[in-house]
């Protein structure tokens, strides 16, 4: 299952983000008060004060010789191996800072805006705000701090980060889900190379051999069809002592269709070497859809991807102008 982090400035706009991504989503939305109903039914009302009050505090016992943060810690990753979820605050982004499955988001904004929303949202003076702002940002850090040892403020925790400056709440919420697609591709692939023997080749740029590959994939882009340059290399033999001596990696892997592209020019000598790879990975890989495209097929193909692709992209846009 997969997991969204959301850390937030107070006044960023992080609260009504983490709302709004979850009822995209059709997940859960775990907040703090949440967590204290479930992970802690036999707290009692002092100690939940006092988790209220206290970032320390989670370091305590709770039962069995675990503290809260580690039952809070070990529940959560439970829960997520039965369900997604969108987690809010709580320094959630460090308990699954190790998980290929979670994508982690930070939500801020300027003291100046972040001033403006609050004065607006509790009706508040200039002063009580600064006040407000302060104390909370102060508590923030302070929890993650004392907790886990980290500063909040640090970018690399995060794999995202958005300025509701700029951007409002429908925004944000599309550019996470457009992250968290091309972040749970890049995860899904990884996790598929390791299960079936193959080789995570996935780029943070791709970097094209010739101009053939450039061409087709100007071609692709243009019909908007989602593309992976040579994510996966497939072994097809080994040597006596198991050290790999032939391999195919395919041009392009086409993420909505499950399916790879090898093109290929005009000249025998490489299609029979191509098609003999081909081969083998159908019977090393069973269930990898792969193809060889010659350069004349380029515009055949990607018209008939397009006419596939059509009536989702409009149902698509239909959605959003509904």
């Amino acid at each position: 299952m997969s997991i969204i982090t959301i850390s937030r400035q107070m006044g960023s706009l992080g609260d009504e983000v983490a709302s709004a991504l979850s009822r995209k989503l059709g997940w859960e939305l775990i907040t703090r008060d949440l967590l204290m109903e479930r992970f802690f039914p036999d707290s009692s009302p002092e100690q939940r004060t006092r988790l209220a009050e206290s970032a320390k505090f989670y370091l305590s016992e709770y039962k069995d010789g675990r503290s809260f943060k580690d039952v809070l810690a070990a529940s959560l990753i439970s829960m997520s191996r039965e369900s997604s979820a969108v987690l809010l605050g709580f320094g959630s982004q460090l308990m699954f800072s190790g998980s290929n499955d979670a994508l982690h988001v930070r939500i801020v904004a300027s003291d100046t805006t972040r001033l403006s929303r609050i004065e607006k949202h509790f009706h508040l003076s200039e002063d009580a705000s600064k006040a407000l702002l302060a104390s909370t940002d102060r508590k923030h850090k302070r929890f993650v701090s004392h907790v886990f040892g980290e500063d909040l403020s640090d970018l690399s925790l995060y794999h995202l980060i958005l300025n509701t400056d700029h951007l409002t709440v429908d925004e944000c919420v599309a550019s996470i889900l457009a992250a968290f697609h091309e972040h749970d591709l890049r995860a899904r692939i990884k996790t598929e190379t390791r299960s079936e023997g193959s080789l995570d080749h996935q780029s943070e740029t791709p970097v094209f051999k010739n101009p053939s590959e450039a061409e087709f994939a100007k071609i692709l882009d243009m019909y908007h069809i989602d593309w992976k340059y040579e994510p996966k290399t497939f072994p097809v033999e080994w040597d006596s002592e198991g050290n790999v001596t032939l391999a195919f990696s395919p041009d392009f892997y086409l993420t909505r269709f499950d399916t790879y592209l090898e093109l290929t020019t005009m000249n025998q000598k490489y299609v029979t070497k191509k098609n003999r790879k081909l081969k083998k990975v159908k019977e090393l890989y069973p269930g990898t859809n792969i193809k060889i495209v010659y350069k004349k097929d380029f515009l055949e193909l990607a018209e008939r991807l397009r006419s596939v692709s059509a009536p989702d992209n409009h149902e698509e846009s239909g959605e959003k102008n509904e």
